[in-house]
């Protein structure tokens, strides 16, 4: 029996590896919706057989129709990245209402949500706090749901973490390290967490799950392996924190979406250990290695080389 579904945030990372996997099933009737213009065009580009729609999903309009006439919601849509707080609150909670809004009006019966580990976190910051209400807002809504919390996500279309590490690397000579690097990191690839949505959407699963990736890694591990399966020449030199801080705070007078922030940073030196779940038993989901993981992100014929804009 066909199903619709309408994912939200679509022409993100999540979004752009979630669907080639969706497209697997056939009773799928995939809707995708974004509000970035150029991303949103890219993924059209990409999947001129799917229903795509570039829209504002904090602002009432049309697409709230073809939301309430779904059967099942993917929340992927959030603000990651800048400096305005307002933007955050914007993005990851006034939309995450108004969707429910049109979803609780019309025949939408299960949600897959994806909120974040930072939900978990010690970290204090703009997205921090703007994931942690979106998740609430969430929690509130009659409708059945699936709550996924995932860490620092990698995979294709990647434009705001490894790959643009591994962009930096490319074009840069020296690929600054803050302090010595030792940050555990439990990266997640982003391929096994779209066959994770796939299998909650299947199995209408309930219940919130924190999904971490299965190994962990010091940031500079991860950046040596980057720097090993792309033969990026780059060398990597570690430069005091307080420099690295001072650097970011520099540039960001200068860019009013810096791809990385003083809070990001703050973030990343946060010694946070996320809990680790048998999620390939849960959701029967075979884990992908790191190094493999980090070959299909960078190395894929076909996807590997398309960017996102920030």
């Amino acid at each position: 029996m066909s199903q619709r579904v309408f994912i939200t945030g679509a022409a993100g990372l999540v979004g752009q590896n979630l669907i080639p996997v969706l497209k697997r099933n056939p009773d799928l009737e995939i809707i995708a919706a974004d509000k970035h213009p150029t991303n949103t065009a890219k993924l059209a580009e990409l999947h001129p057989d799917i229903e795509v729609i570039q829209a504002d999903l904090a602002e009432p309009g049309d697409w709230q129709a073809r939301l309430a006439q779904s059967d099942i919601a993917v929340f992927l849509h959030a603000q990651i990245g800048g400096l305005d707080e307002a933007e955050f609150t914007r993005n990851n909670v006034t939309a995450t209402e108004t969707c429910l809004a049109a979803m609780e009006s019309g025949i939408t019966r299960y949600l897959v949500h994806i909120s974040s580990s930072v939900v978990n976190s010690m970290a204090d910051d703009f997205y921090t706090r703007s994931k942690t209400a979106q998740e609430a807002v969430v929690v509130k809504t009659d409708i059945p749901h699936v709550i996924l919390r995932p860490t620092l996500m990698f995979g294709w279309f990647d434009r705001k973490h490894l790959g643009w590490l591994k962009r930096f690397m490319e074009r840069m000579p020296v690929f600054p390290i803050p302090g010595n690097g030792k940050y555990l990191r439990q990266p997640l690839y982003a391929g096994d967490f779209s066959a994770i949505i796939a299998s909650c959407i299947a199995s209408q699963k309930t219940g919130a799950y924190n999904i971490s990736g299965q190994e962990t890694v010091d940031y500079i591990d991860l950046i040596r392996a980057i720097k090993r399966v792309t033969g990026a020449g780059a060398l990597v030199l570690k430069i005091p924190y307080g420099l690295f801080w001072l650097l970011l705070k520099i540039y960001a007078l200068f860019s009013r979406n810096p791809p990385f922030t003083t809070s990001q940073l703050e973030a990343l030196v946060t010694p946070d250990v996320f809990e680790v779940i048998d999620w390939p038993g849960i959701f029967d989901v075979e884990a992908t290695s790191l190094d493999d993981a980090l070959k299909a992100t960078f190395l894929d014929p076909t996807y590997s080389k398309v960017e996102l804009e920030f």
